[in-house]
This record gives structure tokens, sequence and C-alpha cells, in this order.
């Protein structure tokens, strides 16, 4: 063939290319190598199947052809770049960028090459980055970077100014300094203390973070070098980390009140100041650091506390950064021990507010009322008595009839606050319900409007759920909820103005007919879920306070009927329940809300990573999923809405109250579906801590007995959960309530122990001498309540099965054992049965001499009977025990009935 052949097909793969033929392509230039084209064509013929190849994605034979180009034609630029391309694609991306190198040599000023050099050397230093996250998540790996020098690169990445390799650092030196005290010093001295707290005001929200991640892991390790002295895990000497830890916490005060820190960055540090100041338990009888803080940086808490959102030379604040403050000052208050440390907060306060209110003139006043404000929602102690200051209260008032809008908010929601207090409600409600009255009907501004109207709702609930306790006239409180509902449906209002919406009807939900109301508007109810899953995170505790009214999962006890005669004989008030509130109605309020997608809002609510999801927060959600998984044909629903995933964390963390019902809520769904299925993979483990905590003397006899249930199925699951059971110390509680006198609780006991006595540990404390464990489970093998013969009989299955040696002390334990066991064979259960032929084979098969007993005494004629039945597994262990009779010489072949 000729020269003009392998051109002829070389032009006609080109404009099959063109058309988007990569096949035909293919092939023409194929059948042209096979013409004997020269090696410059040859050269060209490969580099083009390499571009079809890449169009083809086939990239290991499109580097292949690149290469047998390149080959024939070492200056070939197009070969190497189609080959660059292809090794980026096959993430070979370091001899990709030699190829690169070698065209930008070629021809430096090419800006397509240029820019892919570029690319490949950022996906590279990407790579890089994300290597040493996964090496540092291992200590070994997080020592290795360390030592390498590793902190001043990562210095290197965070100076670049890319998110991307900024949280890669970021996310590298959480390793480097997790639970490792010297390197989170070493860290600090490298990056200063001063640029780590930077971090957490820049602009990009996944930095800031992550930043607020890292600062966390350090002052974890900084807190725990303080416990344990001045050594690292290796057991250096280092800095005093009690001395680096106030340098931190210092710089994070310091940015609460630096302007050009976003928002955002001002919330992560509110965030890790509640999460790291106060102590976390009053049995630590060291609070300095809340009292350094106090003195240190309080009016910097107070300053952000007082601001208003976005306004012109003021902090960049969001929607949540107040309320953080007030929570924050909520704790700091709590944790202080004594009256003269509590008076020295009030003093602070008291001379901030004083500071801005006299000589600043309007503003001034502003800002100190938003900071009393601030007070009121946080340590309402202080808010009170910043309402005593002279003047204050009359500014509130007068600025409630301000035309400046703006001012009028301020104005209004500090009267709100106030409302909710008990020592100024009597007074607002003698002084200022005509005042809201007249704001709510005749202010033209929807948003003062919605607040006014909230503060008669809540000076309308004052009687809480008492129904001959009510405030206004009948029907107002309806009027004021379908008002709140007609606010909350309306998407067109912004999200801060909603809010109020959901204050308002947090209180009216107190009353039994607004509850029945709210729950039949599904458009109502929609709003509300979406809201609570919405950015605005200061509304979780008015959503979660609604959710408990509307399934009056609050705390209530029936009035003992003696008392109530007698209260009325005396003439005093008796509180009355609102006829909607029977549990019939609940249930069926309950039920729509189930339908609603309550579950999936609260799951939501629960991942909240906020200091606004406090513990009293959680206490509240706690209640409500009990209340939902109250009825078993309910708790499907709640399973497959997430919400056994969304429990573990309310049982594990918050108040004394929201942990239990948590847990109590686990414990009901743990009885009646598959634990596998409601808690998949590691997080089945998780529930035998909370499981085991209902097990205390403190909690309720029901409790007790849910836990009981739950642990006997998680028993019977796997040996890994009943060693997690066993290391959370549950066996002495359980074996304390095999004694109970009420039957329930012993009978759940006993089964609790049948299925654990599967493993090693537990037959160990039943074979050690000393104690009537295997007395108690005979004795109760002949008890009259059926279904504890039945989980004391299998439990000696169990144990004489497994352990031989127990067998012989049987007639031991007790007198009766003969006829207890002869009660079994001969039950109408067969299961009891089974269970009696089950042991006494075991003890026949122990010992001859145990066998002569048995054989010597009624057990023969039984098992001889037994034996004659149909094909059951009775029947086998009867003949068992027979033919090992025999082969003891016991008995005689012909006696055993065949």
């Amino acid at each position: 063939m000729t020269a003009s052949s392998v051109e002829q097909l070389r032009k006609d793969g080109n404009e099959l290319f063109k058309c988007g033929d990569y096949e035909g392509a293919l092939t023409a230039y194929t059948q042209a190598l096979g013409l004997g084209a020269t090696p410059q064509d040859q050269a060209i013929l490969h580099r083009n199947r390499a571009a079809c190849h890449l169009k083809l994605e086939d990239y290991e034979k499109a580097e292949t052809e690149a290469t047998k180009a390149i080959e024939k034609d070492g200056g070939d630029i197009k070969a190497l770049y189609r080959r660059s391309q292809a090794l980026e694609k096959l993430g070979r991306l370091d001899q990709a960028v030699l190829d690169l190198q070698r065209c930008v040599s070629l021809e430096p000023k090419n800006k397509v090459f240029q820019e892919a050099l570029r690319n490949i050397a950022g996906q590279i230093q990407e790579k890089a980055s994300q290597n040493l996250v996964v090496l540092a998540r291992e200590d070994a790996g997080a020592e290795k970077i360390f030592r390498s020098n590793g902190v001043q690169l990562l210095q290197r990445l965070l100076d670049t100014g890319e998110p991307d390799l900024m949280l890669a650092a970021l996310r590298t030196l959480v390793g480097i300094c997790s639970e490792h005290q010297s390197r989170t010093v070493a860290t600090l001295s490298v990056l200063g203390t001063r640029r780590v707290v930077s971090m957490l005001g820049v602009e990009n929200q996944a930095v800031s973070l992550a930043a607020c991640h890292l600062l966390q892991v350090m002052f974890d390790a900084l807190k725990e070098g303080v416990k344990k002295g001045f050594r690292g895990k290796e057991g250096a000497i280092i800095v005093d980390p009690a001395r680096e830890l106030k340098v931190l916490i210092s710089n994070l005060l310091e940015l609460l009140t630096e302007v050009g820190v976003s928002g955002q960055g001002r919330d992560n540090a509110l965030t890790l100041l509640i999460k790291v100041v106060p102590r976390k338990s009053p049995k630590d009888p060291n609070n300095s650091l809340t009292l350094w803080v106090i003195d240190q940086g309080l009016k910097k808490i107070l300053e952000v506390g007082g601001s208003v959102q976005d306004p012109p030379g003021e902090l960049t604040v969001t929607a949540n950064s107040r309320m953080s403050a007030s929570i924050l000052l909520s704790k700091l208050f709590d944790d202080l021990k004594c009256d003269a440390e509590r008076e020295n907060f009030h003093r602070l306060c008291e001379n901030y507010i004083k500071s801005w209110f006299e000589g600043h003139g309007l503003a001034g006043k502003l800002r100190a009322i938003q900071t009393v404000s601030c007070l009121l929602q946080g340590p309402c102690d202080a808010g009170n008595r910043a309402l005593e200051l002279n003047g204050v209260m009359e500014s509130v008032i007068a600025l409630c009839a301000s035309e400046q809008e703006e001012e009028q908010l301020v104005a209004v929601e500090t009267l709100i606050h106030a409302a909710g207090k008990a020592k100024r409600a009597s007074f607002i409600t003698a002084n200022g319900v005509s005042l809201l009255k007249d704001l709510y009907k005749r202010s033209e501004k929807d948003s003062i409007r919605i607040r006014a109207l909230v503060g008669l709702c809540k000076l309308g609930s004052a009687g809480g759920t008492d129904f001959s306790m009510k405030q206004f006239a009948e029907g107002s409180t309806l009027k004021l909820a379908k008002q709140c509902r007609k606010w909350l449906c309306n998407d067109q209002m912004d999200v801060g103005t909603r809010r109020w919406a959901v204050e308002g009807l947090a209180y009216l939900t107190f009353d039994a007919d607004v509850k029945e109301e709210f729950v039949e508007d599904a458009a109502a109810l929609k709003a509300l879920f979406q809201l609570s899953k919405s950015e605005e995170r200061s509304v979780l505790f008015a959503v979660a306070s609604a959710l408990v009214n509307c399934t009056n999962s609050y705390d209530y006890e029936e009035p003992d009927p003696k008392m109530v005669e007698l209260a009325k004989y005396a003439k005093q008030h008796v509180p009355e329940q609102h006829p909607k509130d029977k549990p019939s109605f609940v249930r069926a309020r309950v039920k729509k809300l189930l339908a609603a997608g309550v579950v999936s809002a609260m799951t939501c609510m629960v991942k909240t990573e906020s200091p606004v999801l406090t513990s009293s927060c959680r206490e509240l959600l706690s209640r409500v999923f009990l209340a939902l998984v109250e009825e078993v044909e309910d708790r499907g629903t709640v399973v497959a809405q997430g919400g056994g995933k969304a429990l573990l964390p309310l049982a594990l963390e918050g108040t004394d109250v929201g942990q239990t019902k948590a847990a109590q809520a686990l414990a009901k769904l743990t009885i009646t579906s598959n634990p596998e299925m409601t808690f998949p993979g590691e997080r089945i483990y998780e529930v035998v801590r909370p499981l085991v905590s209902l097990l205390h003397l403190n909690c309720s006899g029901l409790q007790n007995f849910e836990a009981l249930m739950a642990l006997t199925n998680l028993a019977g699951i796997s040996e890994r959960l009943r060693q997690k059971i066993l290391k959370e110390k549950a066996v002495p509680m359980i074996e304390g309530y095999m004694f109970e006198e009420h039957e329930m609780l012993r009978r759940a006991a006993t089964e609790c122990m049948c299925n654990l006595a599967m493993s090693k540990e537990v037959q160990d404390l039943f074979e050690a001498t000393g104690n009537d464990r295997l007395k108690l489970l005979v004795l109760y093998s002949g008890e009259d309540d059926e279904l504890l013969r039945r989980a004391a009989a299998g439990g000696l299955a169990m144990l004489t099965s497994m352990r031989p040696s127990l067998c012989s002390r049987i007639p031991q334990v007790t007198t009766h054992w003969l006829e207890i066991l002869q009660a079994l064979l001969l039950s109408p259960s067969q299961e009891l049965q089974h269970r009696g032929a089950v042991v006494v084979l075991n003890m026949v098969e122990a010992s001859r001499e145990i066998a002569s007993t048995l054989m010597e005494s009624e057990v023969l004629e039984i098992l001889s009977v037994l034996a004659k039945d149909e094909e059951t597994p009775v029947t086998r262990a009867a003949t068992a025990c027979l033919g090992k009779a025999v082969e003891y010489g016991l008995i005689k072949p012909s006696q055993d009935g065949r």
C-alpha cells in the first residue's frame, strides 16, 4: 500500500473524529497503522488513537497509545498532553505533572498547558493534604506528622487562604492535638494562639466550624492537662496548661467584640465558651475559671447580648447570637457557688447597663434595654434586678409607643421577656395588658403586632393547664392562637418574625381547645416543622414547648380525691383538668402529629450543633418522644422516621429527668421492635448504658420493668452485647430485682438473667461458692407464676448444660428439689416439661450418683411415660435420660418402656 493510502485513512479518521464517531475514527487509524506507515506517521496515528480513547473514557488505553507516540517522537507535545490527561484521570497525578512540565518547557507561553499544570498542582496539594488528614486520625500517624515539622507545613496551607486546603490543615491539626497536651501546646506556639482563634472569624462557615472543632480539641487536651499536672502523654514536662487555657479563653473573649469578625464566628466563640468554661459537674469544687471569665469578659459577653442584628457600625451578629450570649450568661451564673459571687455578677451587670443607660442618649438607652432583655432570657435573677434600676421599666413602657420600629421592637421584646418572670408578671398584667392590646390592634407593622400578641399569650397562659384559671374571656385564647397560626404559615414574613408566632403558640397550647385546633391545622404543623429545621435556632425551645403541651408530656399528677374534698371544704382553689386533656384526646393528637411528620422534625432538632439546644430543650424533646412511643402500634412509625437514632444522644446528655425519659423511650422501642433494625451497626451497643441507668432505685417500677425487658432482648442477641451489659455493671442490679416482691419485676429480672447466663462470667458467678444464686433459680422453678417458672427453669437448663458441676449442687440447695423437678416434668405446659427434662438429663449425664437418686424416685416413672409419647423434644430428652440410666446399670433395658 502507498503512503497516500495511509494519509487518506488518517484524513478519514480525522473527519469521523470531528463528527463524534470515535469508534469509527479509531478503526481508520488502526487500519492506517497496519499499512506500513513511517515512524512520523505512526506517532501521529498513535496520538490520534489516544485522543479517541480519551473521548471513549478508556484512560488505560489512552495512556498506552500516547506512550507509543512519545516513543516514536519524544518531542510530540500533543502526545505528552494527552498522556497527562489520561494519567490525571487514572489518579497518577505525580506522573501527569511531569508530562505537563515537559509541555510547558516546550511551549512556555501556552496558556492551556499553564492552566492544566496549575490545576494538577492544586490537586496534588489537595490530595496530599487529605492524606495528612487520614494519617493524623491515628496517634502514630499524628506523631509522625508532628515530628516531621508537619505543623509548619500546615501553617503554609492555612496561609494559602484556599478554603479546601485550610479545611484539610485544620482537620489534620485536630488529629495532632487530640488528647495530647504537649503537641497542643507546641502547635499553639508555632501557629500562635491569636492566629488559631482568629480563624473562627472568617466568612467561610465550613472553615469557621473546623476551627471551632480544633479549638474544642485543644481545650479538651489542656483541661486534661490541668487535671493530671504538667505532664504530656509521653511524660515530658510541659508549659503550665492552666496558663495556656486562660490565654486561649482570653483570645476568645477578645474575638467577641472585634469588628470584622463574622456573625458565625462570634456564635462559634460563644459556643466554645459555653462548653469549656463552666464546671461539668457541681461536685467539682473549682469554679475559678468561671470567676476569671466573669471578671475579664462579662462586659464583652453583655456587649454581644446588647447588640442589634446588622445595623451599620455595630458588631456583626446572627439571629442566634443574642440567645447564645444569654445561654452563656446563664451557665456562668449557675456555676457560681455563693451569694458573694452572685452579688459580684449582679454588680457588674448593673454597672454595665447603667453606663449605657445614662449619658448616651436614646441609643444608649436602647442598648441598655436590649442587654436587660438578654439577661431576662438567661440568668433571669440578674434581669429582674436590672429591671428594678431607676428609669429602666419606665423607658421600656415609653419606647413601646415609639414611632421607630427598631425602638419598638427592642422595648416590646423586653416587656415580653419580663412578663414571663413571676416577679414581674403581676405588675405587667396590671399595667401592660392594655398597652399590648393597643399595640396589637393599632400597629401597622406585623413585626410589632406579633410581638405584642406573644406578650398577651404569655399573660393569658398564666394559669397553665388549670382549666379554672383563665386569664382572658372565653374564646380569646382561640382567637390569639388563630392569628399566631396565620402568621406562622405566612412564608412571606421573615423567619425571625415568624419565630414569635411559635413563641405565642408555646404559651397558648396550655389550653386544650388550642391544642385540638392546632393539630388539625396541617399547614400550621408543616410550617412549624419547617421552621424548626431553619437557621433560626432560637425557635427550638418554643417548638419543643408547644409539642410537649400538645402531647401532654409535662408532669401531671392526679389529685387525691380526699385532698380535693378537703380543699373545697377549706374554700381553697382546686386545679381542674380540661375535658379535652383526657387520655383519649391526647392519643388522637399524638397520632395526628405522627402523621404530620413530627419525628423527622425532632430528629433534625436533636442534630443541631448549637448552644440553643440546651439541657432543658433536650428534656422537652425527650418528653415528647416518650409520649410518641407510648402506644405499641406507633413505635414502628417513630423508628422508620429516625426516632431511635435521635433518642440516643438525648439519653446520654442533658438533665437527669430528660435522660431518664429518653432512656425509657429507648426501652419501649427495644422491647417491641427488632433492636438490630432499630439501632443498626454499632449504635445498638450505645443503647445499653441508658437502659442500665433505668435500673437505679430512683427510677419508677415501670421504668425498672421496661429496662429489664429491653436488656433481656439485647442479651439474647450476641455475646458482645452481653459483655457490654456486664461492663456497665448491670448484673448486681438485675440480681436485686430477682428478689423483688412485685411479680412482674421478679419475672423480668429472672428472664434477663437467663439470657445473660450464656456468658462465661455469669456462669462463674453461679458456680462460685457461698451464694444463693442457684438456690433462687431452683426455688423459682417451683413457683405458681408460670412465666417466672419458665424463665427460672430455662436458666437452670442453660447453666446445667454449660456447667455440669452445678448439677451435683442442686440437691444441696433445697430439700424440695425433687418435687420441683417432678412438677416441671408433669406440667401441662410443653415448654416447662422440656426445660425440666433437659435439667434432669443434664443431672443424669453429670453423675451416676445423682442419676441413681433420680431413678429411685417417681422421676423414673414420669420419664417412662414421657418417653412413650409422640416424637417431641420432651420425648427425646426423656428417652436420653433412660438410656443413660441403662448405661449406668441403674435400670434394665426392658424398664425403659421399649
